[in-house]
């Protein structure tokens, strides 16, 4: 069998992974008498491949250079004789549990070198990567190679990509009906990522034995007539727990919210043998415990994965323009071709058929003042979370 073709390719290195060029340590060599070794290095240059260049060239998988399309972090070439393949169920700071085809669990580190490469990413490896492992022992290894993403949900940080969880195929955004109340602003966010990511939405309204439900039916409408699917549940109560649990049959579905909604209620309602830590939301301020500290993958009786991802306050679009926002609205869609001007931004332009829908009713006021909101770069009163 012939070998894979390799690709070389040059990439960014980290600033803190380089070698100092100079020394530093004047003081000390001189009153240890050697003074000729002082600052020996007479000439600096920087080219592509200098000493205090960040550039460096690695060994990258046949196909492609790139594990995720958002970045330029490298499909390293491994030897796959001697790797594993496997999934990242968690991350708990440097070390990741991964579970391999055959259901052994290792506590891996990070190689260096992945580590090392220069990207946007806040985090090298996430919860549900696909990597290649070079076992160590029985429970031990090192994540030699993250493979390419597919499905990724991410958050700015900072300025970084805050890569929450990656190769999921369905995103179910929970909300709470009351304590705390519900927000429809974080959820029209998350369906932005959703529709960026090619992932499926799912919509689930949580608590609704706090409040009458007839009440929620002009927002269900909403995004019902967008095609976006919407369940009412009730973890304590049990309703539309059933209809959830079918929604989740061999899908991989990151659960999302913000804090104290019951995602990880309504996990223990659908898969009673998960057991997920829940808590109360605060009396005082109505905001949740942060019960969930990290996401994490969790297997399903039914087949597929659940994630339970940490409940956030704030999310902010990763990575996504003003001119773009438009195109991640389902409901804007067939009024932006109307519009006189080709590059509307729908905010003061005159003959703009975005601005008439809403005017006659076509288009629903409060997700258009979401989509202005957004465009401005507002986070209303939300709060941030890391």
């Amino acid at each position: 069998m012939s070998k894979k073709k390799q690709r070389q390719i040059r990439t960014d290195f980290r600033k803190n992974r380089v070698e100092r060029q100079r020394k530093v340590n004047f003081t000390r060599d001189f009153a240890a008498g050697e003074p000729e070794e002082i600052d020996s290095v007479r000439e600096e240059r920087i080219s592509g491949k200098g000493e205090l260049s960040r550039r460096r060239t690695v060994r990258a998988a046949d196909e492609t250079a790139c594990a995720d399309d958002s970045n330029s972090q490298p499909v390293l070439a491994v030897d796959e004789a001697v790797c594993l393949a496997g999934r990242v169920l968690k991350v708990n700071g440097l070390l990741s549990t991964v579970e391999t085809a055959d259901g052994r669990r290792y506590q891996c580190a990070t190689r260096r070198l992945l580590k090392t490469i220069s990207t946007d990413l806040r985090h090298v490896v996430v919860a549900g990567d696909h990597v290649l492992i070079r076992p160590a022992d029985d429970k031990e290894g090192i994540i030699e190679r993250v493979e390419r993403r597919y499905g990724v949900l991410s958050r700015a940080s900072r300025g970084r990509q805050h890569t929450i969880v990656a190769n999921v195929d369905q995103l179910l955004i929970v909300g709470s009906a009351a304590e705390p109340y519900l927000k429809p602003n974080l959820i029209d966010r998350y369906l932005m990522s959703a529709e960026k990511a090619h992932i499926r939405p799912l919509i689930v309204i949580n608590k609704i034995d706090l409040v009458e439900p007839a009440g929620l039916m002009p927002l269900v409408g909403v995004y019902s007539q967008m095609g976006y699917p919407v369940i009412l549940t009730s973890a304590r109560s049990g309703t539309g727990v059933d209809r959830l649990r079918r929604e989740l049959v061999d899908r991989q579905t990151a659960v999302v919210g913000q804090s104290g909604v019951g995602k990880s209620s309504l996990l223990n309602a659908t898969e009673p043998g998960l057991a997920l830590r829940v808590a109360s939301v605060s009396q005082e301020t109505q905001k949740g415990r942060h019960t969930t500290t990290t996401a994490e993958l969790l297997r399903t009786q039914s087949g597929g994965y659940l994630v339970d991802t940490p409940g956030i306050r704030q999310f902010q679009l990763w990575d996504i323009v003003p001119a773009e926002v438009q195109n991640y609205f389902r409901d804007l869609r067939p009024y932006v071709g109307l519009c006189k001007f080709p590059d509307c931004s729908h905010t003061h332009e005159e003959e703009c058929a975005v601005k008439d829908a809403v005017a006659d009713d076509l288009l629903d006021v409060r997700r258009y003042e979401s989509y202005l909101s957004i465009l401005e770069g507002s986070l209303d009163d939300l709060e941030d979370w890391s």
